[in-house]
């Protein structure tokens, strides 16, 4: 009969600058061999695989050649990557970040706090209440995609309006010098997200005016230009 084989292999390089290589092998979709580039041996996830293990560890040159790769080859690869994207991946998007409350069920308000634009992906949000946190209180989603590229996530959180406590919503994110906290405030919270809205409304208007006069200067036509962004990658290059 028919039976399938996946193989995944790469490499990782961390913030911290250290490496990870990787090669594992599946069977009818169960683990069936993995590489360990520190011992230099396969390891056979079940009795199955003990057969094929003995096979390659018998080929010396073979698993050299994989130590190389994941070590040296792959790791090059991924750098040359890094460094033809670095301006977008990268970059560091600091976040916009709006709260507002809404009534909820039996007397109770949802507060909301939607966190957008940000890059890299990594980001924490959650409520403050009387400045502690209250992360096991709080419901969270994303992140999730925009389509220019950045994140965007939001935390809720039931209240009940009638205890006396102040709440804000704090954004850690490494394009942030320090964490950001906004609070929630009930009687006029709807203001500052509008008069955040008209504001960035100006400003596209503005920016859009000096795009199409610059052009005229320029002798060109005025109109719209689209670019594209590189997005993060897994380089995953067959050793040679």
């Amino acid at each position: 009969g028919f039976h399938i084989i996946q193989t995944m292999y790469g490499c990782d390089l961390r913030e911290d600058n250290t490496t990870r290589g990787f090669y594992q092998d599946s069977y009818d979709g169960r683990d069936f061999l993995t590489f360990d580039k520190e011992t230099m041996t396969w390891v056979a996830a079940d009795i199955g695989a003990q057969i094929t293990k003995r096979r390659f560890d018998a080929d010396v040159s073979g698993k050299r050649r994989w130590k190389v790769y994941m070590e040296e080859e792959c790791i090059q690869w991924l750098k040359s990557f890094l460094e033809y994207g670095k301006e977008t991946l990268q970059r560091k998007v600091r976040p916009t970040v709006r709260v507002r409350g809404r009534s909820a069920h039996d007397g109770l308000r949802t507060l909301s706090c939607t966190v957008s634009g940000f890059y890299p992906r990594h980001i924490t949000a959650t409520w403050l209440r009387n400045g502690e946190s209250r992360e096991q209180d709080t419901y969270s989603a994303g992140p999730l995609p925009n389509g220019d590229g950045t994140y965007r996530t939001w935390v809720t959180m039931e209240i009940d309006p009638q205890t006396n406590a102040q709440y804000a919503c704090r954004v850690e994110h490494e394009s942030l010098l320090e964490p950001l906290s906004v609070p929630w405030e009930p009687d006029n919270h709807r203001i500052p997200a509008v008069a955040g809205g008209v504001t960035a409304a100006l400003l596209v208007a503005m920016g859009i005016g000096a795009v199409v006069w610059k052009k005229k200067c320029s002798g060109k036509e005025p109109g719209i230009g689209m670019g594209a962004s590189l997005h993060p990658l897994t380089l995953q290059t067959p050793p040679s």
